[in-house]
């Protein structure tokens, strides 16, 4: 029954000139109803000065009774909206409506639903279809794993999102760390520099006050002597009136006293200050430590190459510390030993504690083929044991001699090396060396005293990788490559 009414709405409400389907519908005078959209494309349908058209369907000229939506419309639209509601035309459906046919198939390229009817029409010759159920499913399937992904993909930003909280938390506290940090050591720096102050001032302070009791006590006495010598001139003033017979009969002495008195002098005062005190190039030493702290920011981590290690050296088990000792009858000196890393490129940095050595020899070498040493006889003196430190074989070092005679080994057209001693002033317990191996730089900083540069090679020439060098020399303290940031 419900297909029956459905199909009757369905012919009231099909529009005799489109034959669609449409419930926006004009009643003309004629008794015929058609779409709105009908009557002005109509050739037909030909609007006149007075208002009238011409019937698409019988040509009869008559006049709109309503340009709205028909109250007849309205009353189809709402059976077909009570048929649609209907239990049974749910079924319905389910049902093509081009030729009643179940709907079992679905077109994969025009993503429609249609029967088997429909599949072999012109239409959808050559498309892929499937049975609904199967298509159903994939879609389903389709679905639940793009949930599944986008799901995941949602935990993953949350937890991206989480991590960048805690980064930021993270650096947050870093700053503020380092910023406390800072200050206090500011703030340290200025409680040393008030109490040297303080120290200096007093120092001067007591300067003044033995200068200016010095000076007190010779004022004092000039001061008695010249009341002395003011008496000895009133007392001869006076015998200047004395007769002749009461000069000769004077018994007091006081013309031999007179004649021997001179005047004592006090002692000498400097006029000028025993120690001025002079300001340290404190900018000079943060630009040191500032230049430090910038090559430590390329700190290698790496140790020392056990591999053809010489017998006269042993190496700890951590392999950071080498100790020189003598097992043969004469002294040997090609004691070196490499790192366990090599560079060909970038810029590296590594600490050596030398505080227990009188003599060493640090920097890098680099392998160079082709080359024969100068070899000199036995017993000649020590200073030309240096002869192979020499960029000319591939070392950029510089050593310790005999606990303070520092030594920077250059070319020259010598056979001997071109021995430079560096400036410095305070004896390195640590020596850093830093490599730019684009640059072609080699340097040497005291560790200990604030960073300051002992030695830098210019203009390097690496022919191949460069290997940090380590000379412990015929010295028995241990020589040890420091942990990175130790």
């Amino acid at each position: 029954i419900a297909s029956t009414t459905l199909m009757d709405v369905q012919k009231e409400a099909t529009c005799p000139v489109c034959l669609k389907l449409s419930t926006e519908r004009l009643d003309l005078s004629c008794g015929h109803s058609v779409c709105q959209a009908c009557i002005p494309v109509s050739k037909s349908a030909v609007v006149s000065k007075r208002g009238e058209v011409s019937c698409p369907v019988c040509g009869t000229r008559c006049t709109f009774k309503n340009l709205q939506a028909s109250q007849h419309s309205v009353g189809i639209e709402k059976r077909l909206r009570e048929v649609k509601l209907s239990p049974d035309n749910k079924k319905k459906q389910d049902f093509c409506e081009c030729h009643g046919e179940k709907l079992l198939l679905f077109c994969k390229e025009d993503r429609k639903i249609m029967c088997w009817v429909c599949e072999r029409s012109q239409e959808h010759r050559g498309h892929h279809t499937f049975l609904l159920e199967e298509a159903g499913k994939e879609c389903q399937e389709k679905l639940q794993s793009a949930l599944k992904r986008l799901r995941k993909e949602q935990q993953d930003a949350e937890k991206l999102e989480a991590d960048i909280q805690e980064d930021r938390v993270s650096w947050k506290n870093q700053i503020q760390t380092e910023r406390q940090r800072i200050q206090t050591e500011f703030k340290r720096l200025r409680s040393i520099l008030d109490m040297e102050e303080k120290k200096e001032l007093r120092r001067l302070e007591e300067e003044e006050e033995k200068i200016l009791h010095s000076l007190a006590e010779a004022e004092a006495e000039l001061a008695q002597q010249s009341q002395l010598v003011k008496e000895l001139i009133s007392d001869l003033e006076l015998r200047c009136q004395w007769s002749t017979r009461e000069l000769l009969q004077d018994l007091s002495g006081i013309m031999k006293w007179s004649e021997i008195w001179t005047l004592k002098k006090p002692k000498t005062v400097s006029k000028n200050l025993r120690s001025l005190f002079y300001t340290p190039d404190l900018s000079g030493m943060l630009r040191m430590f500032k230049e430090l702290t910038n090559v430590r920011r390329y700190w290698a981590d790496f140790t020392l190459n056990p591999e053809n290690l010489n017998l006269n050296l042993i190496l700890s088990e951590d392999q950071r510390q080498v100790v020189s000792v003598s097992i043969w009858p004469f002294k040997s000196y090609n004691n070196g030993i490499l790192g366990s890393q090599c560079f060909s490129s970038g810029k590296h940095y590594w600490e050596v504690d030398v505080s227990k050595k009188t003599a060493w020899i640090l920097g890098v070498y680099c392998r160079k083929r082709s080359l024969t040493f100068f070899k000199g006889r036995r017993g000649k003196s020590h200073s030309n044991v240096y002869y192979r430190y020499r960029p000319q074989y591939g070392y950029w070092v510089i050593g310790l001699q005999n606990g303070s005679e520092y030594q920077v080994f250059d070319d020259s057209s010598h056979s001997d090396p071109r021995v430079l001693t560096p400036f410095v002033a305070t004896p390195p317990s640590r020596v850093g060396v830093f490599l730019n191996y684009e640059a072609g730089i080699v340097s040497f900083f005291n560790v200990t005293n604030h960073g300051s540069l002992i030695y830098k090679f210019s203009k390097c020439c690496f022919s191949g990788p460069a290997h940090p060098y380590f000379n412990p020399w015929n010295c028995p303290g241990p020589l040890t490559l420091c942990v990175p940031s130790s």
